[in-house]
């Protein structure tokens, strides 16, 4: 079975070398060395500063919002949150359970990305903060949310889980928001089998949430806030070093792989525009068909034929009850009904992406 994703798995002997290190110094969490120098590489790879890591990238939105002053518990009204519909479920289920509220707003058709557009009539005496996403690695319009987000005095937290390495007009598209927020889920272009990061614009959030992470304790006697465990452990951070040390191979590896598809689909599927002034990951490769009908069928055809593809992100998340009911966003509404990913990884055969293009091309004429 040709799955969607596989988690690029580095040098195993490099790997056994890191975890050899952590044997003979008995640290496996709490700040370890590897957690140190994994924070250094990636600020310099990334060219950030004020990176904190973490233990997943839920968490990371978590103690976001937290550090921000975004999920304040001692205010009279509930926190709102304006976020996108067409996300993963944690990006709005993470406020939630912080008792922030998500307020929907569409997307843009073309980019998939939240549209700026639609921001400011969401905005109530409640709004504390914009969470757009940068979807699929693609950069959200970062000059017009900010703009919004200045004029109305709101937190801008940027989603950021598919955007590692992407450069926007030049330099780090991380460094765009209050925070910008990093998953390194093992499915995940850099990954440290679970775990993620948050970039902050300023120096005093990335101290308040160094705390926050550790329960709030900032020595063996003191404890100076509410806190949780959400602190990267040496194992984790092992990984993610043998990962970074490999990652231009892999992004090249990807490049040619997603470059194969644009090749033979391109012109057939609507794929996502691309802001020009992006360096783009190759992290996803999604695909909208003419119909739902459409994409139900490929899917099913790529299955029998035993190629997993995702229906991502389905569906609109103004549509899950559990979220509290909104309504429609017809535009998120329509791509999610639309849109499947098609399996992008390191090493995925040419030949397999033929077969591919083949059965999607069979199914739609």
């Amino acid at each position: 079975m040709i799955p969607v994703t596989k988690p690029y798995l580095p040098n195993r002997e490099k790997l056994k070398s890191y975890i050899d290190g952590i044997y003979e110094r008995h640290w496996l969490t709490n700040n370890g060395q590897l957690v140190q120098e994994l924070t250094g590489r990636l600020e310099e790879y990334l060219g950030v500063e004020n990176l904190l890591l973490v233990s997943n990238g839920t968490l990371a939105l978590q103690i976001a919002y937290r550090a921000l002053g975004v999920s304040d518990a001692n205010r009279d009204e509930r926190p709102e949150a304006i976020t996108t519909p067409f996300t993963f479920i944690a990006t709005a289920s993470s406020l939630k359970w912080d008792g922030v509220q998500p307020v929907f707003t569409d997307i843009d058709p073309d980019t998939w990305c939240l549209d700026p557009k639609n921001i400011e009539a969401a905005i109530t005496p409640n709004t504390r903060a914009i969470v757009p996403v940068h979807v699929f690695g693609n950069a959200c319009d970062v000059e017009a949310i900010d703009a919004i987000a200045q004029k109305h005095n709101l937190k801008v937290i940027y989603d950021a889980a598919h955007a590692f390495g992407v450069k926007y007009k030049g330099e780090s598209l991380l460094k765009h928001g209050d925070a910008a927020t990093l998953s390194f889920h093992a499915t995940k272009l850099f990954h440290t089998g679970e775990g993620g990061a948050i970039v902050f614009k300023r120096r005093e959030d990335l101290e308040r949430a160094k705390k926050m992470i550790n329960f709030g304790i900032t020595g063996p006697e003191t404890i100076e806030e509410i806190g949780i465990n959400a602190k990267m452990n040496e194992l984790q951070a092992a990984m993610g070093l043998c990962v970074l040390d490999e990652m231009e191979e892999n992004l090249k590896a990807r490049s040619e792989v997603w470059q194969r598809y644009e090749d033979a689909l391109g012109k057939t599927l609507q794929l996502q525009a691309k802001h020009q002034a992006l360096g783009y990951n190759y992290a996803y490769f999604p695909v909208v068909f003419d119909s739902e009908e459409q994409v139900v069928r490929v899917a099913a055809a790529l299955k029998e034929h035993g190629v997993l593809a995702r229906r991502y992100f389905y569906p609109s998340l103004e549509s899950v009850e559990c979220l509290g009911a909104q309504g429609d966003q017809p535009v998120s509404k329509d791509i999610a009904s639309r849109i499947l990913c098609l399996p992008i990884y390191s090493g995925l055969p040419g030949e397999t992406q033929g077969k591919i293009k083949g059965i999607v091309t069979e199914v739609i004429n």
